[in-house]
């Protein structure tokens, strides 16, 4: 039940506070008053989209505030304790529109997304305004009014689930067929890569030795006459320094027997000629690999030539190349498996297609059932409407499977969509004798207004809300149709916390509670009040809606007796 509602900075309103109790709450007032607004802050409190241009010229943020009390076990306290929340401490919603579009949303205190304060919000209240008068003219609309009343929402909803889980099924297979299309010619583009790479032979690092032989091999004369220079300077040629080494180590010997003090060094000597001649050794070795081939240098220009070229196609670096070839290794395995993946995937798909056939045609049959059911529900009420001769109907129909309609998600010649396999229309005959036609073709405000209302009362009955706001109730009906809807929302109210905006007083005398809006302009400023009325202000106000705002004593004195009445 909506306890109090707070609106700062929103249109009109600078800054007003509502306070709600159970039964039939009348609001009245003036054309323009701001009767509208205080449903569109309720509508946003209830998850609709919000923007800037609603907040109060001259403000920066608009702020709405609505606190509900909740009752226990039921669907919005479950959601609510799903959530983290305590029921026990009731629902507070709090809505910061802010002029940079960055609009919060909080729930009893804690920041909180649009998709959870809708799904909080989905079974807390509804709201009858105009919209809902444009809603029931949607055939689309029909469908899901129908489930709603019949309680077949919980078989929609496996229907819906069923249905989104084959739709993965269904682009998966579609991909893979695809893929099984296109299989030959592309295992034999695959297979042509991978064996190219094969028989290359790539050894690791194989590309950097080929460099440096390469360039061994360039420049092998500049080599050979550089070590063949260096034999003959260290070892080979007349005066080498290993020659002259030779001849101080002697000298050296000999100064050591008079002094010695020269030994050591005659030895170290000795020794650098020893490894002069190891130098010297190793130097003819390579003097002897070395050699100009230019056979060998055409080998590996053209092994160079090869590696590059893979490189250009399959990557920089010869270990990307092996990376792509245990790549094309594995895809090819998985294409071996392709045709076991689709067999794989039918199945599945069969299985999940007889569940969801299953559950379109028992909500189908369920469907059949209700719609009898509800048509006589509509007229009883229509009758108590003063239609009482008016004939309702709920025509079901199926969607034919097209051509293009996957099997998947069809059944004997019908398409199944996530709703099922039914379109529902409604049709009424307001007058004896007249043929059924669509809803949308009535062209009574007044008919139209207490249709809504009809399926509204059913609604109520058949839903968990707490809380149902009309708005446009009285749209085109007269003094004793008012009177008529009146005593209906006031049977309602023993049941549920009834709010009804109303410029009809036959309508407003019955109830409960009122207040009535007004606005007065101060400060160069259009302002918003709301005033809860009392026995004596009451007749004032009702004595308003009969005669305007010149209230006359006859005026007043009818006031009073429709009250009393």
């Amino acid at each position: 039940m909506l306890s109090e509602l707070s609106i700062r900075n929103f249109a009109i309103i600078d800054d007003l506070n509502i306070q709600f109790t159970d039964g039939l709450t009348i609001l009245s007032g003036e054309t323009g008053a701001g009767k509208s607004i205080i449903i569109n802050a309720v509508n946003l409190l209830l998850g609709s989209r919000a923007t800037a241009r609603l907040i109060r010229s001259g403000a920066h943020t608009a702020e709405l505030e609505a606190l509900f009390e909740i009752v226990p076990k039921s669907m919005t306290a479950q959601i609510m304790t799903e959530n983290g929340y305590d029921p026990s401490e009731g629902l507070l919603i709090r809505r910061i529109i802010s002029s940079n579009d960055r609009h919060r949303i909080y729930i009893n205190g804690r920041l909180a997304t649009m998709q959870l304060l809708a799904s909080i919000t989905e079974n807390l209240a509804s709201i009858s305004g105009q919209h809902a008068h444009q809603n029931i003219l949607k055939e689309e609309q029909h469908m899901l009014i129908l489930d709603r009343i019949g309680g077949l929402m919980p078989f929609r909803e496996k229907v819906f689930i069923c249905f989104h889980d084959i739709l993965p099924l269904i682009n998966k297979l579609k991909k893979l067929k695809s893929l099984e299309k296109k299989q030959a010619e592309h295992i034999e583009f695959l297979e042509f890569q991978k064996n190219e790479i094969e028989a290359s032979a790539i050894m690791p690092d194989e590309d950097t030795r080929l460099e440096q032989e390469k360039n061994r091999l360039k420049n092998a004369g500049t080599l050979y006459a550089t070590i063949h220079g260096s034999i003959e300077a260290l070892y080979s040629g007349h005066g080498a320094v290993s020659e002259k080494l030779s001849d101080i180590k002697k000298s050296l010997e000999m100064a050591s027997r008079i002094d010695a003090g020269l030994t050591s060094t005659a030895e170290k000597v000795a020794d650098v000629s020893y490894k002069i001649e190891d130098i010297s050794e190793g130097l003819r070795r390579y003097l002897q690999a070395t050699r100009i081939d230019d056979k060998r240098l055409e080998e590996v220009e053209e092994r160079l030539d090869t590696l590059s070229k893979l490189k250009r196609k399959y990557g920089r670096s010869l270990k990307t190349i092996e990376n792509r070839l245990e790549a094309i290794t594995m895809e090819l395995a998985e294409i071996q498996n392709l045709g076991q993946d689709i067999t794989e995937t039918e199945n599945e798909l069969s299985e999940k297609h007889k569940k969801l056939e299953r559950l379109a045609v028992n909500l189908s049959e369920k469907r059949e059932k209700t719609a009898e059911k509800i048509a006589k529900k509509v007229e009883k009420e229509l009758a108590s409407l003063k239609m009482p001769k008016t004939k309702f109907q709920v025509s079901l129909d199926s969607l034919p499977a097209g051509d293009n309609t996957d099997p998947y998600l069809s059944t004997h010649g019908k398409a199944i969509n996530e709703s099922g396999i039914d379109r529902a229309f409604f049709l009424i005959a307001p007058n004896v004798g007249e043929e059924m036609k669509p809803l949308i073709n009535i062209a009574s405000g007044g008919e139209l207004s207490r249709v809504v209302l009809a399926l509204k009362v059913i609604m109520a009955d058949n839903e968990s809300l707490e809380t149902v706001v009309f708005d446009e109730v009285d749209a085109g009906i007269g003094g004793g149709v008012a009177e008529v809807v009146g005593k209906k929302l006031h049977s309602l109210a023993r049941h549920h916390q009834i709010i009804c905006i109303t410029h009809l007083p036959q309508l407003a005398k019955f109830g409960d509670h009122h207040l009535r809006i007004s606005k007065k302009v101060s400060g160069g400023r259009t302002r918003t009040s709301i005033i809860p009325l009392t026995h004596e202000t009451r007749i004032d106000e009702i004595a308003r809606m009969l005669g305007g705002e010149n209230i006359t004593k006859t005026t007043r004195e009818h006031a009073k007796e429709m009250l009393v009445g």
